[in-house]
């Protein structure tokens, strides 16, 4: 990525909230992706009273490409009502790669990308990581336990790239940047790797999603989280960020972490979004919180990262 005067103000940024703090299934059952218009415009009221502008649609609460085009057309009504964004959509758990799953991923992925650019959303997202193991499922924290492991395997890799660059050309052909979440136990897994990914498509609108915070959340040894960013921000056209405790002992034998504010946590993001801009980051935040009050941490968090943007546009 060049470097670039960038054409936001520290109040202008796009920062987006996640849908973690909404239930994706109600008490009766009714999944948010077939809800009425008024659960829909509850949850949009919710986002607009914590002050935010623009929200990425995870397709683990609505799949706009599953929708009928009405019902997206009351999506993106009820959101903007609200004056809020529609900014992104995240395909997640659907790898291009998951064994038995590849190709039919990969038409949904497609699809999403429509979906996406009839909405007027400014990125696509996703990722390699797969549906959750039975001992994730079962976990405090998801991140505790062992899920899915891309193989070392040239041949998967390559097809991985493959799949992925047919879709980064179909995103480039709606004008769409599609960003790609960094994630452990993926071809994304690694700074190196992801990195390596990322050439290996060769697409000026492929880049990084380098949510190292999904790394250094791991009950395991992990990379010098100075150096990932070193490596991955240059590559990055979106941003989850997220923060944790984490604490581990000197001899390697136990690591712990759990999540907290952006300010708080072991990422140092006063120093990475200095970088990030410093290296030619222009993309959007998406505020990310797991636990507690998520939209409540979302909205700190957004303040905060405000606190930390360039006050004047190309300064």
């Amino acid at each position: 990525m060049t470097t670039s005067p960038h054409p936001f103000t520290s109040e202008s940024w796009p920062i987006a909230v996640c849908m973690h703090g909404f239930a994706p299934v109600a008490a009766d059952g009714t999944r948010l992706h077939d809800a009425s218009g008024e659960s829909w415009d509850a949850v949009f009221r919710q986002i607009e009273r914590l002050g935010f502008t623009a929200v990425e649609i995870a397709d683990s609460h609505i799949r706009p490409s599953d929708l009928e085009p009405t019902r997206r057309a009351e999506l993106k009504a009820i959101a903007n009502s609200h004056g809020v964004e529609l900014l992104s959509v995240h395909v997640q758990r659907q790898s291009v790669i998951e064994p038995g799953k590849g190709e039919q991923n990969l038409a949904y992925a497609h699809q999403a990308i429509d979906a996406a650019a009839e909405l007027g959303m400014s990125v696509f997202s996703t990722g390699l990581h797969q549906p959750f193991s039975e001992a994730q499922r079962k976990a405090l924290w998801f991140w505790t336990a062992q899920g899915p492991v891309d193989p070392d395997d040239a041949e998967t890799r390559a097809l991985a790239v493959r799949r992925l660059r047919e879709l980064g050309e179909h995103a480039a052909s709606v004008g769409l940047p599609m960003s790609l979440e960094m994630y452990e136990d993926t071809y994304l897994g690694t700074a190196d790797s992801a990195v390596r990914l990322i050439e290996e498509i060769g697409l000026d609108n492929v880049g990084l999603n380098p949510d190292i915070g999904n790394l250094v959340r791991l009950h395991r040894p992990i990379e010098d989280w100075r150096e990932m960013h070193e490596k991955t921000l240059p590559y990055a056209n979106y941003w989850h960020v997220k923060n944790y405790i984490r604490d581990e002992a000197a001899d390697g034998s136990w690591q712990t972490a759990v999540p907290t504010s952006l300010e708080l946590g072991l990422i140092n993001y006063r120093a990475m979004v200095a970088r990030a801009v410093e290296v030619g980051f222009r993309g959007p935040f998406l505020m990310e919180q797991y636990g507690g009050d998520s939209l409540g941490v979302c909205a700190s968090n957004r303040d905060y990262l405000r606190t930390l943007l360039p006050e004047q546009a190309g300064a």
